[in-house]
C-alpha cells in the first residue's frame, strides 16, 4: 500500500486540531458555569457523581441560584473564560458545525480514495496484533517499524473507535441537550438518562477525546518520531536526519502557533464581547435555521413524560424582586396576589388591558409534562398548566398589522449585567411561530399548585422548544411589538442583552 499522506489528509488532520482545541476550550467555559454533573433529572444537591467546586448546595429550593455557582476561569484555558457563558456556547455551536463538516468531507474522502483500509481493520487477526503492541508499549519498549504500514493494529482500532464511534456518540449526545430535539422528540433525550444523562456522557466523551490527544501526541513523538514527522509535514518520502529536523521545526511552529490561535479567540472575545457575540452567534444561527427552526413540540402527541418523570427538586436563576425592584409586587406577594395585574398590549397601537389572576384562570386552561432546562445545564421536569400565549394575546382581538414579535416583561430585574451596568427590568421576545406552539403558555399552577413564587410565581411564561432564559418569571406584561431591537439593547431579551445569549434558544 502507498504510505504516502496526501495534501487533504494532512490538512484536514490540522483543521480538526484547531477546531477541537476550540471546541475543548468552549466546553470548559460552559461546564464552569455549572460545575457539577448529575444523573438523575432534578440536579438535587448533593447528588452530583462529579463536581469541580467545593460549594456546597443549600437543601432548600430558591435561596441558591445557579448563577451564583458560576465560576471564572482563565482564559488560558478556556474560550473565552471569565464568566462568559453565551460567548461560549456560540463558540461551541460555531467549532461544533465546522468540525462536523470537516469530519463528513474527511470520511467521505477515506471511502472515495480507499484509504479507509489503514484505519478501518478488515480482518480478526487486528485484536491479537493489536494485544501484542500493547504489551510492547507497556513493557516500556517500542514495536519495530515494520508494524506499521502505516498504522499497527493498536493505531488502527484507537482512530476506528475515535472517528466511527466517539465522534458520532458526541454528536449525538450533544444534541440530546438542545430543548428543540427534547420538545420534538422526547423519546430520544429519554434514551440517553435524560438532560443529565447526556450532559454527563458528553462530558465522559470529551475526557475519552482528551484522553487520546495527549497519547496520540505523545506517541507521534516517542515512537519512530522521524518517520511520524516527515509523514506529518510532508506527507512521507525519504526519511533523512535533515528532513526530521525541518519537519519538526514545521510541526512544533504550527502547533505553537495554533495555541496562540486559540488563546487570541479568548482575549480576542474578551476586547469586545458584543462584537464576538454578533460574530459567533451570526455562524450558529445558520446552524439553527436548517436543522431546529423546524422542529416543532408534540404538544397532545408526546407520551414520553409522565407524572412519575416529575422532579423532586427544582433549581431556579434569578430572585424574586425585592421592595426596591418592584414595590407593586412585593405587597401582593404579602397580600396573597390581591390586586395584582398582567397587562396584555398591543406596543404597536398603544391598547392595554389589565388581566387579574382570576381573569387569567377563566381563559382557556392548557396543561402539560415538560423538562425546563437552563442554558447553564440542569434540569427538572413540572406539570405545567396555564394559558397558552396565542389565548391569552387574543384578548385584544386578531393580531395587530406590523406585530412580529410577542415579548414579555418581568417585574423583577436582571441579575447581572456583563458591563456592569444598572440591571434592566428583565424581558424576553420570541417570534410568532414559536408563541403559537401548543406549549408556548403564560403558567400559573406547577404540579396542580400556584406556581411557586422563586419559580416565577404567580405567573411565568413557559416555552418548551427554548431554553430558560426565554421563560420571563414574575411577568407583569405581555405585549404584541414590531420589533425586538427597539427594546433594551436591541438583541431580543435580557439574557442576550446580560449574558450575550442567541436570540434563538433553541439549543
Amino acid at each position: 500500500m502507498d504510505v504516502d499522506f496526501p495534501l487533504w489528509l494532512r490538512a484536514q488532520h490540522l483543521l480538526n486540531f484547531v477546531l477541537m482545541g476550540m471546541l475543548i476550550r468552549s466546553g470548559v467555559e460552559m461546564l464552569s458555569s455549572l460545575p457539577r454533573l448529575w444523573w438523575r433529572k432534578d440536579c438535587a444537591p448533593g447528588t452530583e457523581w462529579l463536581r469541580f467546586t467545593r460549594r456546597e448546595l443549600p437543601k432548600e429550593e430558591g435561596v441558591y441560584t445557579s448563577l451564583m455557582d458560576e465560576k471564572s476561569v482563565h482564559p488560558l484555558l478556556s474560550l473565552p473564560g471569565r464568566e462568559n457563558i453565551g460567548l461560549g456556547r456560540h463558540w461551541h455551536g460555531l467549532s461544533v458545525m465546522f468540525w462536523v463538516l470537516n469530519g463528513v468531507v474527511y470520511v467521505g474522502l477515506l471511502f472515495a480514495t480507499g484509504l479507509w483500509r489503514r484505519i478501518v481493520p478488515t480482518s480478526w487477526d487486528v485484536f491479537p496484533e493489536a494485544w501484542d503492541s500493547l504489551t510492547t508499549y507497556l513493557s516500556l519498549d517500542v514495536p519495530d517499524l515494520s508494524h506499521f504500514s502505516p498504522y499497527d493494529s493498536l493505531q488502527m482500532l484507537g482512530y476506528t473507535f475515535v472517528i466511527f464511534v466517539l465522534a458520532p456518540f458526541q454528536m449525538l449526545t450533544g444534541i440530546a441537550m438542545s430543548p428543540a430535539i427534547r420538545s420534538r422528540f422526547p423519546w430520544y433525550v429519554k434514551m440517553w438518562g435524560g438532560h443529565q444523562g447526556a450532559r454527563s456522557l458528553h462530558f465522559i466523551g470529551l475526557v475519552l477525546f482528551s484522553g487520546f490527544i495527549v497519547m496520540h501526541v505523545s506517541l507521534v513523538f516517542l515512537v519512530h518520531r522521524e518517520h511520524n514527522v516527515v509523514n506529518m509535514v510532508f506527507g512521507g518520502g525519504e526519511v533523512t536526519t535533515a528532513r526530521a529536523a525541518q519537519a519538526l521545526v514545521i510541526m512544533v511552529s504550527t502547533v505553537v502557533a495554533v495555541v496562540a490561535f486559540w488563546i487570541f479567540l479568548s482575549y480576542w472575545s474578551l476586547a469586545d464581547r458584543v462584537r464576538a457575540q454578533r460574530f459567533t452567534a451570526g455562524f450558529t444561527e445558520v446552524g439553527r435555521r436548517v436543522f431546529l427552526n423546524r422542529l416543532r413540540p408534540l404538544g397532545a402527541r408526546k407520551r414520553a413524560y409522565t407524572d412519575e418523570d416529575i422532579s423532586e427538586f427544582h433549581w431556579t436563576n434569578g430572585l424574586p424582586p425585592t421592595q426596591e425592584e418592584s414595590a407593586v409586587w412585593v405587597q401582593a406577594r404579602d397580600n396573597d396576589w390581591e390586586g395584582l395585574t398582567v397587562t396584555v398590549r398591543d406596543d404597536i397601537n398603544d391598547v392595554e388591558r389589565q388581566l387579574t389572576l382570576h381573569d387569567l384562570r377563566a381563559l382557556p386552561q392548557h396543561s402539560y409534562i415538560a423538562t425546563h432546562t437552563c442554558m447553564q445545564g440542569w434540569s427538572a421536569t413540572s406539570r405545567w398548566t396555564g394559558v397558552r400565549l396565542t389565548d391569552l394575546m387574543g384578548v385584544l382581538g386578531p393580531r395587530p398589522e406590523g406585530a412580529r414579535y410577542l415579548m414579555a416583561e418581568s417585574y423583577g430585574l436582571a441579575q447581572k449585567m456583563y458591563d456592569n451596568r444598572p440591571r434592566e427590568p428583565f424581558y424576553a421576545c420570541i417570534d410568532l411561530e414559536t408563541m403559537a406552539e401548543e406549549e408556548s403558555i403564560l403558567a400559573y399552577e406547577r404540579n396542580g399548585h400556584p406556581v411557586d413564587v422563586h419559580l416565577g410565581g404567580p405567573a411565568r411564561v413557559r416555552v418548551e422548544s427554548n431554553h430558560g432564559y426565554k421563560h420571563v418569571k414574575w411577568v407583569a406584561r405581555v405585549m404584541w411589538i414590531h420589533d425586538y431591537a427597539d427594546y433594551g439593547d436591541g438583541r431580543g431579551g435580557t439574557r442576550e442583552d446580560s449574558a450575550l445569549q442567541a436570540f434563538n434558544g433553541r439549543i
